[in-house]
């Protein structure tokens, strides 16, 4: 079977030798004769994974002894619920940048806990560009923003100076490129896009900020410090998920860390896009200057040359290329793994529509 050009905005391609790894692990974990998906999570074998699994992110992001690194179940969406539950003070307030569908969800969420105010929204504009006009001051609690928009195909290029603390989501583009990780005090990531399989999320958080909100009896499930003082064992970590993201982060710092993937996802991103402003039956759904290097969303200018199309990207192995179903065209997601041979076939596609 020939492989796939995978767009596919996740769960997501991974590098093919976190896939023969994993391969070989699930079947005879470490030469002990016991597969990855049957061993004690508390056996020195998986205790050794979830250290290197921590240890390496702070590495990648150059970060001290002052964050910890946690691994957690539940995905993104449930950080939604636990970083307003651990950083809004009783009565206090936070703040909201909304660029989108997850950005929305995870205000709903926190107002579920406390006020919110929602300091940016491009919401009435279908989310086609990010906000900019706007400050977040020393009343609330904390700002929170979302790094990158999957489904619209919009990206932070920037961030903010604030007077509190800073949360990110960065699930769709952790580890895609190099940032200031120190200026935020809390950042999480589902795993399924650049970091591995789904089933786990990488929350990065510095210590100094929690136990702070005045909540008592706090549930500790939900609480980061239950959590840290148990080193993500708390409760039974996915350990095959922790695994595969410890192997692409391996394969990450092996082959020029974070400033060598930017490198490449901006030629990737360059070539799509330059594609897609020269040909005329082509064009994307946000602004130029917020354009997403992980995920390109884009539209046929004429809906006859649909079909045309579709049989076309679909004939030459291209996977994952429909776009989201609340936006509608085609979305083309150029993660860390996507190889820009991939990116130069759906080039070649679209050049051969006319």
């Amino acid at each position: 079977m020939s492989k796939k050009h995978n767009f596919s905005a996740g769960p997501c391609i991974l590098p093919q030798e976190v896939f023969e790894k994993s391969a070989e692990a699930i079947l005879d974990f470490n030469g002990i004769g016991l597969s990855l998906l049957e061993i004690s999570h508390r056996s020195k074998d998986f205790v050794a994974v979830m250290d290197e699994a921590r240890a390496i992110v702070k590495r990648l992001m150059n970060l001290g002894d002052d964050y910890e690194v946690l691994y957690l179940g539940g995905g993104a969406s449930l950080q939604f619920a636990m970083v307003p539950y651990n950083l809004l003070k009783v009565g206090g307030k936070a703040a909201y940048l909304d660029t989108g569908t997850w950005a929305a969800g995870a205000v709903k969420e926190a107002k579920k806990l406390g006020t919110v105010d929602v300091v940016g929204s491009s919401k009435e504009d279908n989310y086609s560009f990010i906000p900019k006009d706007y400050t977040v001051g020393s009343e609330y609690d904390y700002f929170h923003c979302t790094s990158n928009n999957t489904i619209y195909g919009t990206q932070m290029k920037s961030f903010p100076e604030v007077d509190t603390l800073m949360v990110c989501d960065m699930s769709s583009d952790i580890f895609s490129r190099q940032l200031d990780f120190s200026k935020f005090d809390l950042i999480y990531a589902g795993a399924q896009k650049n970091m591995g399989p789904a089933g786990v999320t990488l929350v990065v958080i510095k210590k100094e900020i929690l136990g702070k909100t005045g909540r008592e009896n706090m549930l500790s499930i939900l609480d980061y410090s239950q959590h840290i003082s148990k080193e993500s064992m708390y409760n039974t970590p996915p350990v095959f998920p922790v695994y595969a993201s410890l192997l692409t982060l391996q394969y990450l710092e092996n082959n020029g860390g974070i400033a060598a993937a930017e490198a490449r996802n901006e030629a990737k991103a360059k070539l799509l896009y330059d594609e897609i402003d020269n040909n005329p039956l082509f064009e994307t759904f946000c602004v130029k200057e917020d354009r997403s290097l992980m995920n390109v969303s884009f539209q046929l200018k004429d809906e006859s040359k649909k079909e045309e199309f579709d049989n076309a990207w679909k004939a030459a192995g291209i996977s994952g290329l429909n776009g989201h179903r609340s936006l509608g065209g085609y979305r083309a997601s150029l993660y860390n793994a996507l190889p820009i041979e991939s990116v130069q076939v759906l080039v070649d596609v679209m050049k051969s529509i006319k």
